[in-house]
């Protein structure tokens, strides 16, 4: 069996050292006899994974005692609709930027809760339809005095642009990093509550990692199913039912991984794998950016060609060469390229080398 490069948004690629160590370790985990999957969420052997794994993550991020590290199931979709349910309550006001499809849909859930609890959803900025594709400026900012919270998202995997600065809002904000969470400077400690789905820099698919502030969750709403209330997953560490114990497990490998790497290192390897890639874009007019510059994205490359035809050879093409998932979204359609902590530099190269002869062959 033979690996491709993986450029796929997510689930995406994993590091191979930590798949690798996965597979020994599937079946008897260091000796004592059975999986990680098969083992009690309660026991002493899985609460080590467990604490190890959050203890990890939060040196990582910089994060004090005053943080919880919770893992929640349904993927950062379901956050979208815990974050209001929690935090907006009758009378109030929430703050939201739309960047694009991901801020969009958690506009979308916000408005939802908004109605049903006589609350109100402010657009702070929106340039979810501008092209080419973009985060806002500084100056589009129009923030609420007394918000409950303001949400950004900071990268858009799909239209491939990201924040650079994290804005001052004046009220909590909380950050979905789903895309581009540890991979590149950020102080992490400006932001009340942050999350991420774990299927593209953190592990596997089918859980959210939430990092959020001790005494911003014990403001969530006490009337919500105790499931829905991030104080529950605080006070009981997410233990107060079965977690998602092998997705835990990975995390905390993943994250062990990051930790060996060294932040710093690993930061360059990200900008410079995306360098690249925008090099050759910028070289030629036969390959067009649809990002802003300023705005472009080191997790997702987006990129035309002249023709939807010459985009779907480029596809079939890269595939046969052993580079899958480079077809773009199917709302915008073009070219990905997702460049995730774990993808390697030899598939950079591999692509760049690609796209220099296909437009030999096709310019």
């Amino acid at each position: 069996m033979s690996r491709v490069y993986n450029f796929s948004a997510g689930p995406a690629v994993l590091p191979l050292e930590v798949l690798q160590n996965a597979q020994k370790e599937l079946v008897d985990y260091k000796g004592c006899g059975m999986s990680v999957m098969e083992m009690s969420h309660r026991g002493k052997d899985y609460d080590a994974i467990h604490q190890e794994a959050i203890a990890t993550f939060k040196e990582l991020c910089g994060l004090g005692d005053d943080w919880s590290v919770c893992f929640i199931q349904g993927g950062a979709s379901m956050q979208f609709a815990m974050i209001p349910m929690n935090f907006l309550g009758k009378g109030q006001k929430a703050d939201y930027v739309k960047s694009g499809t991901w801020g969009g849909k958690a506009v979308k859930e916000a408005q939802k809760v908004a109605v049903l609890r006589g609350a109100e959803v402010n657009i702070a900025a929106d340039c979810q339809k501008d092209i080419p594709t973009r985060q806002p400026n500084a100056d589009e900012y129009k923030w609420t005095e007394g918000a409950a919270y303001s949400h950004i998202c900071l990268n858009e995997t799909i239209s491939g642009a990201e924040m650079k600065e994290i804005p001052e809002t004046g009220s909590p904000l909380i950050g979905d990093m789903s895309s581009d969470i540890l991979s590149c400077e950020r102080d992490y400690n400006k932001f009340s509550m942050f999350y991420a789905g774990a299927q593209k820099n953190l592990g596997p698919s089918g859980m959210a990692v939430v990092a959020i502030r001790k005494d911003f969750a014990a403001k969530g709403n006490e009337l919500l199913p105790t499931m829905l209330q991030y104080r529950t997953y605080v006070d009981e560490n997410s233990l107060y039912n079965t977690p998602p114990t092998w997705g835990i497990y990975i995390f905390g490998e993943v994250m062990k991984w990051v930790k060996s790497m060294g932040k710093e290192n690993l930061f360059k390897l990200n900008a410079e794998k995306a360098r690249k890639i925008y090099e050759v874009i910028d070289s030629t007019g036969f390959y067009r950016g649809t990002a802003v510059k300023e705005f472009r994205s080191n997790m997702n490359v987006t990129w035309r060609l002249p023709t939807e035809e010459l985009e779907a050879q480029f596809v079939k093409e890269a595939a046969a060469a052993g580079m899958k998932s480079l077809k773009g979204h199917r709302s915008v359609g073009g070219i990905r390229a997702s460049l995730y902590n774990a993808f390697p530099m030899e598939g950079v190269d591999r692509l760049v080398e690609f796209m220099k002869d296909f437009e030999k062959r096709n310019g």
